[in-house]
């Protein structure tokens, strides 16, 4: 989430004709307090059962049970699902590369001067 947040301005267009959601199956108080403390400028959702992720193929089922294995979804305007990363490569550079193209495929970046 810190390289979403670094990285805001660049993979997301600083938020201009992007939403980003965070959805995680942390507690909405754990999710408030860290998007606070850490400063996100996009907003998280609360998926404590894991509905939505389960409904997302999200999971992987393990012994011990479905674990989150941390995809990433691009949904154009639409509501399609434009880019899937299952899971997302987080340490890997060329993985955010990756998702800003997929980004601006669906909202290009604005022109130097347009707002």
């Amino acid at each position: 989430m810190h390289a979403y947040r670094d990285q805001y301005a660049t993979l997301f267009n600083g938020g201009r004709g992007v939403v980003l959601l965070a959805i995680s199956t942390d507690g909405v108080e754990e999710l408030a307090s860290w998007a606070r403390d850490d400063e996100f400028p996009f907003l998280f959702g609360s998926d404590v059962d894991g509905a939505v992720g389960k409904a997302y193929g999200a999971f992987v089922e393990r012994a011990s049970g479905p674990m989150d294995n941390r995809t990433l979804f691009v949904v154009d305007p639409e509501g399609r699902i434009a880019y899937r990363a299952a899971p997302f490569r987080e340490i890997d550079p060329t993985a955010y590369d990756e998702l800003g193209e997929a980004v601006a495929r669906i909202s290009p970046p604005a022109e130097e001067g347009e707002m």
